[in-house]
């Protein structure tokens, strides 16, 4: 695998009509949105952050959210009818922290199976966003990290989050 977090052959292009980051095979010449199978897809988030083209004053991140029984809309692809605490919602989050930190599991992986939003089977990626597109402590936390960093738990009208930009 190249330092991107591409299989041999694969490179990261741009596509200029979707303002948006693909993948090619110069080889079998395919191409496609999604990473192609043996992708480190922590790795690749990072580079593509780090380095496409974003519109201008925008941001890509990634989240796990729980959701809890005071969420605006307490129901998910997983679950129909949430009905947990926010404190179970906050303990739930931190195991799923912890897991992360200790380099257990990515955010992207936990995100799939774990993940109240349906951006869960995209690796919890959002795609790119700006400022007054997302709710504001979302947004605070989301543009005050790092390309790759993860952040504390985020409490938001939606439930509680983990962010990595």
């Amino acid at each position: 695998m190249a330092d991107v977090g591409l299989p041999s052959g694969w490179e990261v292009r741009h596509s200029n009509s979707k303002n948006l980051p693909y993948f090619f095979n110069a080889s079998s010449k395919e191409s496609r949105w999604e990473p192609p199978e043996g992708s480190d897809v922590e790795r690749l988030k990072v580079y593509v952050a780090q380095n496409t083209r974003k519109p201008e004053g925008k941001i890509r991140a990634a989240h796990l959210l729980v959701k809890h029984r005071d969420s605006r809309r307490p129901s998910s692809w997983k679950e129909q009818n949430i009905t947990r605490t926010k404190e179970e919602a906050i303990e739930i989050l931190k195991g799923h922290e912890a897991r992360i930190r200790s380099g257990e599991v990515s955010l992207g992986d936990l995100a799939q199976t774990e993940s109240d939003c349906s951006s869960a089977k995209k690796h919890g990626d959002l795609g790119p966003f700006g400022k007054g597109e997302m709710q504001r402590e979302f947004e605070e936390v989301a543009f005050g990290l790092e390309p790759g960093q993860v952040s504390n738990v985020v409490e938001t009208a939606s439930g509680v989050h983990l962010i990595q930009r």
